[in-house]
């Protein structure tokens, strides 16, 4: 998933109508004069007449409203997209550095992609195994967990024993627990599934009401909020923002453009 308005000042709506309007006067201005009589001081078309001319030209090119409809929504991705790479660079070492996020695959791989997850989400469970393959194909791929519980009690409940549990050494045991079973987990099941795992219990409520998990999961739903993510799964490589459930060629893809980068 005040604040975002300081973000992007314009909504993409709001981007549209006033595109798809300014193309209509643009369209209006070029249309040809009909034959005059010259007149020393023509009258100035009158409002209801301009915007008889306005709608009668929609009816008959209706193509012209799609068309900018459809040029003003590309320029609207780009300025968002363009918004989200410099907003990904100020939160880079948050992002690829936060010590307090679980790592999957190589801690010290040459290329990271962060995750914005829930442990509730069906979406990330769809994605989990294009993540496992590249871990298993990719022995330079580094891959961060940020925790981003927003489905609920029980979502922050698992966040919070997943980073207890990175504590413990053994989150890698636990995520991949949790992550084979069905979304619609509960407290009881988080906890028993982390026993499961071979986690000190004892050690695991502690920790996971702690102070500094408190602050890990605030300080990501700030990121997320401020990458305007009203969802998970999220993934990020380099300066690339992927929001949503994507597929393995386009991990891969991302995951070469960034090391092209670098190189």
């Amino acid at each position: 998933m005040g604040g975002n308005q300081g973000i992007f000042e314009m909504s993409p709506r709001k981007s549209l109508i006033m595109f798809a309007a300014a193309s209509m006067f643009v369209c209006l201005s070029t249309l040809p004069a009909p034959a005059q009589t010259p007149s020393p001081a023509p009258a100035s078309p009158s409002d209801e007449a301009i915007q008889k001319t306005i709608h009668d030209y929609i009816l008959a090119h209706p193509e012209v409203v799609i068309q900018s409809l459809r040029i003003a929504k590309e320029r609207e991705e780009e300025r968002l997209s363009e918004l989200a790479k410099s907003k990904i660079g100020l939160f880079r070492k948050e992002l690829v550095e936060d010590a307090n996020a679980p790592v999957l695959g190589n801690p010290t791989g040459d290329v990271t992609l962060v995750e914005f997850f829930d442990y509730r989400c069906a979406y990330c469970r769809q994605v989990e195994p294009f993540l496992e393959t590249l871990i298993k194909t990719d022995a330079g791929v580094r891959i961060v967990e940020k925790e981003f519980p927003i489905l609920g009690p029980a979502s922050v409940y698992a966040a919070r024993v997943a980073l207890a549990a990175n504590k413990q050494g053994k989150h890698k045991q636990f995520h991949d627990a949790v992550m084979a079973k069905k979304p619609n987990i509960d407290e009881t099941t988080v906890l028993k599934l982390a026993e499961e795992a071979g986690l000190d219990i004892g050690r695991l409520k502690a920790d996971m009401n702690s102070p500094e998990i408190d602050a890990e999961i605030k300080r990501n739903n700030e990121i997320a909020k401020a990458l305007r993510l009203n969802g998970t799964p999220a993934f990020i490589v380099g300066t690339e923002l992927v929001p949503g459930a994507t597929d393995l060629e386009t991990l891969r893809a991302l995951l070469d453009d960034a090391r092209h980068a670098v190189n």
